[in-house]
């Protein structure tokens, strides 16, 4: 997340979904008949999203997952409604959280953004400050208030978020218009997002697969880039891994 209230399109936003492979989804589209004027990728699954984008007041809310103690199993509620929740009423602050494992809710406007983390019976709020921000499954910056998850992990997060931002600071900031093709728009940083040279099983890796077994393959299954400012969104959208020519971007259209 890059956030510049001086820059013409002020806000830029980078997600990458981490996910089972074996875990259907379809890529962005109005998915939801009860909230039509929302954009997202589905996922198969349990019929929520990871990233959910609003046209209309040209918002978007983007979920990770945390790490912390489960939710009661049965009273369970799908993380993956969330962003639908958050875009519908303007933020989750209404809702009882006990029903959902941990995340973290990335709530983004044309003037900034937020995240809201939840785990082990704790909330947390947090407004972005200007400039890069990078928010993992264990939180803003790795420092989730309930940092449960294994240190193996924890490292890998870590090797991730200092290599990315180092090379998202070493490159001009894009200037994204509502026009052209996504290489043109994103500049400098789209061979970054698309992995930027890292084998998918090193620790730095963005674009990661690992195979734990029984065909069990954890992986990026997809990216998305976001542009606000006013005037302006844009929805760049690719599946992981991007062919290495960088075809495979899509401009989502966001007409309201």
């Amino acid at each position: 997340m890059s956030i510049e209230p001086a820059a013409a399109v002020p806000v830029l936003l980078l997600s990458v979904r981490d996910e089972y492979l074996g875990r259907g989804w379809l890529p962005p589209g109005h998915h939801w008949p009860d909230r039509p004027g929302l954009l997202g990728g589905l996922d198969l699954a349990a019929g929520g999203t990871w990233l959910a984008v609003d046209p209309a007041r040209r918002t978007a809310a983007c979920l990770l997952n945390g790490f912390g103690p489960s939710a009661p199993a049965d009273a369970r509620l799908s993380r993956g409604r969330l962003p639908l929740t958050a875009l519908r009423d303007g933020g989750i602050g209404h809702l009882d959280l006990t029903p959902y494992d941990p995340f973290h809710l990335v709530q983004v406007g044309p003037e900034g953004a937020r995240v809201t983390s939840w785990g082990g019976g704790r909330k947390a709020e947090r407004r972005l400050p200007t400039g890069l921000s990078v928010v993992l499954n264990d939180g803003l910056e790795g420092a989730a208030a309930d940092r449960t998850a294994p240190e193996r992990i924890r490292t890998v997060l870590a090797a991730r978020a200092a290599h990315f931002r180092a090379r998202f600071a070493a490159v001009p900031r894009p200037q994204p218009t509502a026009d052209g093709p996504a290489a043109a728009a994103w500049g400098g940083w789209l061979p970054i997002v698309t992995g930027d040279g890292l084998a998918p099983d090193e620790d730095a890796a963005l674009i990661q697969r690992r195979d734990f077994g029984d065909g069990r393959i954890w992986g990026s299954t997809s990216i998305s880039l976001l542009a606000m400012g006013p005037g302006l969104l844009r929805y760049d959208f690719a599946a992981a891994p991007v062919p290495a020519d960088g075809s495979g971007w899509q401009r989502v259209a966001t007409a309201a």
